[in-house]
């Protein structure tokens, strides 16, 4: 694998998300929640692992709202030193490094993931994730003494047939997207 190519991959899949109108995305979105909330169900998920979207990436705090209506517990990433640690999510959400919000640090109590919905800004042909390149994402779930089952979703998809990944590069056990 060439590091610039990949690069380059990122950057390209990074414009054309950008470049969704802004009634596309809003369309997209709501398909792909829609999606999601389906998957979890019929995944009988109790415990899941979500994010606190970006511009470029899939809304789903509505279904973040939904899970937790239907009293399914819902984590998001917590930035700690080169990864993350899984807290509850809970408002207030706070701007942090990145650009990315988060909720107060907290201690996670050790139940185990169920699902993880991971947000992508590309795909390779391993189905390997091509993220923004700080390696969060693959550390977190390297040190993971388990496997939950692991959802991409993108807005629009954003794949190539070569092989871009590094090993330690996690894969997906399914893709979700528009």
């Amino acid at each position: 694998m060439e590091n610039g190519h990949k690069s380059d991959f990122r950057k390209s899949c990074i414009k054309r998300l950008e470049f969704e109108s802004r009634f596309s995305k809003i369309y997209k979105n709501k398909k792909i929640v829609k999606k999601l909330y389906t998957f979890i169900k019929n995944y009988r998920a109790k415990t899941v692992l979500l994010y606190v979207p970006m511009g470029i990436e899939v809304d789903v705090k509505p279904l973040i709202n939904t899970l937790r209506r239907e009293k399914i517990d819902v984590y998001v990433p917590y930035m700690v030193d080169d990864s993350f640690k899984v807290v509850k999510y809970r408002l207030p959400l706070k701007t942090k490094k990145f650009g990315i919000k988060e909720p107060n640090n907290s201690h996670f109590k050790g139940k185990r993931i169920d699902v993880a919905i991971v947000p992508v800004v590309g795909i390779d042909g391993l189905c390997k994730r091509i993220g923004f390149g700080k390696g969060m994402y693959d550390r977190f779930f390297y040190r993971l003494e388990y496997k939950p089952c692991i959802v991409f979703t993108q807005l629009k998809l954003c794949k190539t047939p070569e092989i871009l990944s590094n090993d330690y590069d996690i894969q997906a056990d399914y893709i979700i997207t528009n």
